[in-house]
Order: C-alpha cells, then structure tokens, then sequence
C-alpha cells in the first residue's frame, strides 16, 4: 500500500490529502488532458530539519513546457514555490516522492484544449527504490512506442501512458520486472517510464531524442556526468540486437534512478558493470548534497 504524505497542493493552498478530491466529470479523467511531473525528496544527510530536491528547477521547466503543450499556462516560479510549501507542511523525514500534475479539471465533455479550465496540483507518497538495484529482468514489449507526430512526446502527458501500462503488465503477466518498447523504425525507444543506456567498448551509447523518447531528467544527468569523468557518449539509434550483445545495460529515471538490466528476455546479461557503478556511485553522491561540482543541482528546503 502506498503511504501518502498527509497534505497536498490542491487549488491553491496545502490541504489535507483526503480532501483533495476531483469530481468523477473531470475533463482529465475522460481524456487524459494532462501532464505530470515527478522527482525525488530525501532528508538531508548533512543537516536535520532540511530537504534535498535532485534538479528541481529542470522539473519545474519540464513540467512547464508540457502544460505549454495542453495549452495551459503555469510558471515555474508556482510550481518550485507550491513544493516548498507541501515540503514545509508535511515534514517528511524519510525519502519521498512528489507528483506535480496540471490538467483541465473543466466538467465539459468535448475533447478539447481551448476554452478550458485547468488546474494544478501536488501530492507525495514514501518511496524507496522503485525497482531492484540488484537488476531487472526486461521482455520487448509488443507494444510500439507512439511517435512524436501522433503525440507530444516531449512532454509527459497522462494519455500517453496507456502504451506504457499495457507493455509493464504485459511484461510483469508474462514473468519479467519491466518491458522494454521499440519505436516505429524498429529501434530501441525507452522503457515502460524508464530511458535506456548500454555500454560497447567503454563507450556510453543511448537511444537520442529523435528516437520518440522522454527527454528525461536523470537520462540528461548521467550523460553530463559521464561526459565529465571522461566517459565518451553517443546518442544514435540502438538496434534490439545490441542489448544482447552490450557490454552493460542499464535504465535511468526519478523513481528507478540507476537500475541495471540483468537479464533480457532468456538472456543473462554480465553482472560486471563498471561505468555503470561508477555513474551509480557519482548520482548518488550528488543526490545526497555531497558533490559540491554539483552543487547547484540541489535545492535544500528547510522544514
């Protein structure tokens, strides 16, 4: 059962969770006309009485340009200020999770994204590690990754997500941990909420942005990393046979953070993964406020 923080950022103000409720006519419910944001709260190590946001301000921008795409208007200012607030009012004192999330909470009934209202909201919820950081076993969905053409992939919007739920139970009904998704041309795209990286001859190589993926957060954060400690990267499109052959797989994101891929379907991967450890190790540090090179992609709220 999840643990849910004990008050939310519904219109406007901290109220308790229970009583942030949408009416069942809601525009969003219907239609999936709605974006969502998610990142990572920790305790600080260093200090008691203070939070850790991992790059809270690329979130907020995220979050900002897919409301840009449901026409919405939100700035990033409210969004970085409402987190504050919900931190301040619940007193976390374990790692959580935040869930910003705009949508038109109009009651109509047409399908559309003119003349609406919209809204804005936070919640969060306990979380440890989303998936094991021992690894997880992966299928190839037979599911397609939807293309940018047919929706805004750039953004993290709620209706998109029906490809991603159908290829996670597909996997998980079928006995894997997690599915991996190919785009259109056949080539690698993305986990179900996850982007994906593999290493062939030390060097870091990941699906680009012109293969229909999320342009994530932690993806963006580990090729910058990677690049700093002398690991080379390319971004170019990755054919499904490389995984079997790769060196190291693993997948990134806010809740998964580093996870690696120990087997993919009735293949065993090497456990031996070296820069992908590395990288682990580096995030982590980061993460937890103790990089100072990375300290402007920290932001510490004081309870």
């Amino acid at each position: 059962m999840h643990k849910f923080l004990p008050y939310a950022w519904f219109k406007g103000k901290c109220v308790p969770f229970n009583e942030a409720k949408v009416s069942i006519a809601t525009h969003a419910l219907h239609y999936g006309t709605a974006a969502f944001g998610g990142m990572r709260a920790i305790p600080d190590p260093s200090s008691s009485g203070s939070m850790l946001l991992f790059r809270a301000d690329r979130h907020a921008s995220r979050l900002c340009q897919s409301a840009k795409l449901l026409l919405a208007e939100l700035r990033e200012e409210s969004v970085l200020e409402a987190l504050g607030l919900v931190l301040k009012a619940n007193q976390p004192n374990c790692p959580i999770y935040l869930r910003p999330f705009v949508y038109t909470s109009d009651l109509g009934i047409a399908p559309r994204l003119h003349d609406i209202e919209t809204d804005f909201l936070i919640y969060g919820l306990e979380l440890g590690d989303y998936l094991s950081p021992d690894g997880v076993s992966c299928r190839i969905s037979s599911w397609t990754r939807q293309e940018d053409r047919s929706l805004p992939l750039r953004g993290k919007i709620s209706g998109a997500y029906i490809t991603s739920s159908l290829a996670k139970t597909e996997a998980v009904k079928s006995g894997f941990d997690e599915a991996l998704l190919l785009n259109t041309q056949g080539k690698v795209s993305e986990a179900s909420g996850m982007n994906l990286f593999i290493v062939r001859d030390g060097r870091l190589i990941t699906p680009g942005v012109d293969q229909d993926i999320l342009e994530g957060i932690t993806r963006a954060s580990v090729i910058e990393i990677a690049k700093n400690i002398g690991i080379s990267v390319i971004e170019r499109p990755v054919d499904k046979t490389e995984l079997f052959i790769a060196d190291e797989v693993f997948l990134t994101g806010t809740a998964a953070k580093i996870t690696p891929i120990r087997k993919l379907e009735s293949t065993t991967l090497s456990q031996e993964r070296p820069i992908m450890e590395a990288l682990r190790s580096k995030l982590l540090n980061i993460t937890e406020g103790r990089d100072p090179e990375y300290e402007n992609w920290i932001t510490r709220i004081s309870l």
